[in-house]
């Protein structure tokens, strides 16, 4: 009997596994190159709220991933079409096909990996504390009992979450968070900028997010400062596609390293960071 049991789950987990890799090769193939081009448009998944590399002027998505995604669809030659969505939504929308890649400043994570394929590293990041401009916190560790607004399925929320909550390591034993028992509370927001004006009005303490929307949201708001968090760890982003869209995984790199090699995203990232 256990070992039909045994029997019986391990042709289960063969046929979900089936599943999931007939999933990522039906993306990779709604998807590919020869169907980009077909269709004359690509879809880009993005998330804009969080400046400069997304937002929204009126009734279109800007910023520095925006800029990529047309110099991607340029090398298609294809008209790109950005759909915004919510940030925790981008990779699955990848996995299922109903966008071509997805860039929001998405940080590179091992976890990822499981479910997307990532392109070559564009930028780096890492966290910053945002704050009353009376307050003075230097760590993340710093904000034992505080109440600390992160945008949901983000690096800042992976962090703070781990502070509050701790974490396991890789035999599943219990990590202690720097903030575990301090009465500390992670409040998650759809986006940092609405976690920033809970901030202003009084509501939370602090918000944990990437250096560059920090400072947006710092120049936007008076009566805030931010700084570096110095126990966060540096950060890179990459743009997604479906596992297995080798192909377009190609054409987005090429389309990457040249806009690298010719200092394209830094001025992306100046201009944006202006207006």
């Amino acid at each position: 009997m256990k070992f039909a049991k045994k029997l019986v789950a391990a042709v289960l987990a063969l046929g979900m596994c089936s599943v999931l890799l007939a999933g990522c090769d039906n993306a990779a193939d709604k998807q590919s190159v020869e169907s980009i081009k077909n269709s004359g448009s690509i879809v880009m998944y993005t998330d804009a709220a969080f400046p400069p590399f997304e937002y929204m002027e009126g009734e279109n998505a800007m910023g520095v991933d925006v800029e990529i995604g047309m110099e991607i669809a340029k090398a298609l030659g294809v008209e790109l079409k950005v759909e915004n969505v919510k940030f925790d939504s981008i990779v699955g929308g990848i996995q299922s096909g109903k966008a071509a890649f997805g860039a929001a400043g998405i940080t590179i994570t091992d976890e990822r990996k499981e479910s997307v394929d990532f392109s070559i590293e564009y930028y780096t990041s890492v966290q910053y504390i945002i704050m009353k401009e009376d307050a003075d916190y230097k760590n993340i560790s710093d904000l034992g009992g505080k109440t600390i607004g992160v945008q949901l399925g983000t690096t800042g929320d992976i962090l703070v979450s781990e502070a509050v909550n701790g974490s396991e390591d890789d035999n599943g034993e219990h990590v202690t968070g720097s903030l575990e028992g301090s009465d500390a509370e992670c409040k998650q927001y759809a986006n940092a900028i609405e976690a920033s004006q809970d901030l202003v009005n009084g509501r939370i303490d602090a918000v944990v997010v990437d250096k560059l929307p920090a400072e947006s949201i710092v120049n936007n708001n008076t009566g805030l400062k931010c700084v570096k968090a110095e126990d966060a760890e540096p950060e890179a982003y990459g743009i997604c596609v479906a596992k297995g869209n080798d192909e377009l995984l190609q054409v987005i790199n090429d389309t990457l390293q040249k806009l690298i090699d010719e200092g394209k995203i830094d001025e992306y990232v100046v201009a944006h960071s202006t207006i």
